[in-house]
């Protein structure tokens, strides 16, 4: 029984590593403009050549008040290596400035290319967390 319980905790703990591990930082806002900034740390094997995500805006009823989708990963042809990390600030124009200051972000990836011309499953190959969550854990 504890052979089969360390099996199954190692197995998890390597399945937790074997992604695109993305973590949101609260928006930052400026005016009609909000900056949301990414780090993303490559857990797979493979390297990524390109990735796509939409960044939401939510105010504190839920009601979206912006968006932007960008390719995050493979602007100017530079992959993301297994085991490296990227940075990327998602920019959020709105047609007027922005009274609340308790938005949230929420982050989700359309595709995730790797360099082979294999495209990753992102239901699974992508985690996106808060930033407030990843630093407790």
């Amino acid at each position: 029984m504890k052979r089969i319980c360390g099996i199954l905790i190692i197995s998890f703990c390597l399945s937790l590593r074997a992604q695109l591990s993305v973590t949101v930082a609260p928006p930052q806002i400026a005016g009609q403009k909000v900056v949301v900034e990414l780090t993303m740390t490559n857990g797979l094997s493979d390297e990524i050549k390109s990735a796509r995500a939409i960044c939401l805006l939510l105010n504190q009823q839920g009601r979206m008040v912006g968006q932007s989708t960008k390719w995050v990963i493979g602007q100017n042809n530079k992959a993301l290596e297994p085991n490296g990390e990227a940075k990327f600030n998602f920019v959020i124009t709105t047609p007027r400035p922005l009274i609340a200051s308790n938005l949230t972000a929420k982050v989700m990836f359309s595709r995730v290319n790797l360099v082979d011309g294999k495209e990753a499953d992102v239901r699974q190959a992508v985690e996106v967390m808060p930033a407030d969550k990843s630093k407790a854990q």
